[in-house]
């Protein structure tokens, strides 16, 4: 917490804000819970710090994994399975009525499919022991 001071975090805190991210520390607050957030940047420095590789082959192979999996998804549809971390999977969603309240009138939402990612067993297991 070196640019950020407790008070600054506490008056946030305080004040029931929504959503603050410092580009240091990736704090984020959300309804007075605190998360740690990692972004594709802090992979990429994550993964050339414990393999010695630069940074930029490192966002080469983050990136090309990344297009692989959405290719495999969005074109394919395909499910991605890694064993002991997780699965993309893809989820259907039937074709459904909704009402809009404020008008008072229905409308059909199409079936449509969605991108979902389920952890591995052995991944839950590790997050709670």
């Amino acid at each position: 917490m070196s640019n950020i001071k407790k008070n600054e975090i506490n008056f946030l805190i305080s004040q029931k804000t929504r959503i603050f991210a410092h580009r240091e520390r990736r704090i984020v607050i959300y309804y007075n819970k605190k998360y740690l957030a990692m972004t594709k940047a802090d992979i990429i420095n994550e993964i050339a710090n414990s393999t010695g590789m630069q940074k930029k082959e490192v966002a080469v192979v983050i990136e090309s994994f990344m297009s692989t999996v959405k290719e495999s998804l969005l074109k394919r549809k395909e499910n991605v399975y890694l064993r002991g971390f997780g699965s993309f999977i893809i989820k259907h969603r039937a074709a459904k009525t909704a009402r809009n309240i404020l008008k008072n009138t229905t409308m059909t939402i199409e079936a449509h499919d969605l991108p979902s990612f389920k952890p591995a067993k052995s991944f839950i297991d590790e997050m709670k022991a």
